[in-house]
């Protein structure tokens, strides 16, 4: 995902937005338990442990833009994949807290340092909210589930879609659009919008 867009409408209600997406993961994620790591997923060329490392780091990036200082350099290892993935979903649940309570931290329009830019904090939060509850779309399909992200979140992700994604993440980070019916699900709306099919 790229980095969010400077400008941004009326503020968005990002923690919000966020702890939704957070509670919409965390369901997916009790899916992997007996689930076959190496599954592929809608994402090309990962399978679900890959999936779930770049999850892991995806949350501890947004996590220190916020400006928390949580910054957790343990390696993920093992014999088998197993404990690996234990360990990776405890991790993620972990983080996610402390995204949660990052943002929280920043109320409404405050900024946060990103690299070099400033960054207004909702804006943040909105774009951690579309990679949270589009991966966990990810991880479900990849443990054989088709679990449409709630209508409400998806619709919110939906309208702060153009401030997060724009045509040079194509086709680097997201494969191109796909054309959906009108009057398709706001999951598949946002799913198609990001390249990825939805049942």
């Amino acid at each position: 995902m790229s980095t969010p867009r400077e400008w941004a409408p009326p503020l968005l209600d990002g923690p919000a937005l966020l702890e939704r997406a957070v509670g919409y993961t965390r369901t997916s994620l009790q899916l992997v338990a007996g689930a076959d790591l190496h599954a592929p997923t809608p994402c090309a060329d990962w399978d679900l442990l890959t999936l779930l490392q770049h999850m892991n780091d995806s949350l501890a990036a947004f996590t220190d833009a916020a400006d928390i200082g949580y910054v957790d350099l343990v390696p993920i290892g093992g014999e088998d994949d197993a404990p690996a993935a234990r360990v990776l979903v405890d991790r993620l649940k972990g983080r996610a807290c402390a995204l949660l309570a990052a943002c929280a931290h920043h109320p409404g329009p405050g900024e946060v340092l990103v690299a070099d830019r400033g960054l207004r904090s909702d804006v943040l939060a909105a774009a951690g909210s579309l990679e949270i509850a589009v991966h966990g779309w990810d991880v479900a399909r990849s443990c054989g589930e088709d679990r449409p992200l709630p209508a409400g979140l998806a619709l919110e992700l939906l309208d702060a879609f153009p401030l997060l994604v724009g045509p040079e993440d194509r086709p680097a980070r997201f494969a191109p659009a796909l054309d959906v019916p009108l009057h398709a699900r706001p999951s598949s709306r946002l799913l198609a919008a990001l390249g990825r099919p939805a049942l």
